[in-house]
């Protein structure tokens, strides 16, 4: 029997993939490969919700055969299918964190596009190497923000994140996200955690990440999400 959130069982499981279902390294591990396999049995669709490019989150939810939607581009861009179809919806303008992009650059602030960049439609990622506490006061006054994941700097429009975007595809599936178990490592998932009816990080988590969730696996990384799956018996 699943565990329950607030006296229902949990319905979907919601999961960010880098540092959640990766190793240390980002390579995707075994045993989370085999967790979601396992969830998806006892008939929980896992939703990814990830920073990503859409092509990268759908090889991996085709991979694995997982049947929830996807949120990628941290919220800009929705995947799903009904009725035999693939259906994608663009949530987030581009032009303003292509602003924000430009006027980086012009100011002088060493930033870097990611190579997935080229696949992005709603949003501009940029390599970490560079603090958002330098990013983010030349930002002031665009209609955008500026989000850290550990692995990239998202700069999307105002407004944008991974919450909005999983509340617009739970609703289609008649749900909500107080019905979802909800995994994530970084501070892209903290909205999420603090909304979902039950949320875990591990041990790699950011600290905001860690504050913002139900509990926090002693392990991290893949490792930490197999043991919060277990915990919250959405896993044998």
């Amino acid at each position: 029997m699943p565990h329950r959130i607030h006296g229902r069982p949990v319905r979907a499981l919601v999961t960010d993939i880098d540092g959640t279902l990766t190793d240390a390294h980002r390579r995707l591990d075994p045993g989370a490969i085999v967790a979601l396999r396992n969830v998806e049995r006892r008939g929980i669709p896992v939703v990814l919700a990830t920073g990503n490019v859409l092509p990268i989150a759908l090889a991996i939810h085709r991979s694995l055969g997982l049947t929830g939607p996807i949120v990628a581009e941290n919220g800009g861009l929705l995947y799903d299918r009904s009725d035999g179809r693939d259906i994608v919806e663009k949530l987030c303008d581009r032009r303003p964190a292509m602003a924000g992009y430009r006027r980086l650059r012009a100011r002088g602030v060493p930033v870097r596009r990611l190579f997935t960049d080229r696949w992005r439609e709603t949003e501009v990622a940029l390599e970490a190497d560079v603090p958002l506490s330098r990013i983010r006061p030349v930002l002031r006054g665009l209609d955008l923000t500026a989000e850290a994941t550990g692995y990239a700097v998202h700069l999307m429009e105002r407004g944008a994140g991974k919450l909005p975007a999983l509340q617009r595809a739970l609703e289609r599936r008649g749900l909500s996200i107080s019905d979802c178990l909800a995994a994530g490592d970084g501070d892209n998932d903290v909205r999420m955690l603090r909304a979902a009816g039950g949320s875990v990080s591990f041990a790699n988590g950011s600290r905001a990440a860690r504050a913002a969730a139900d509990w926090v696996a002693p392990s991290g990384f893949a490792d930490g999400f197999v043991e919060a799956l277990k915990r919250w018996r959405v896993l044998a």
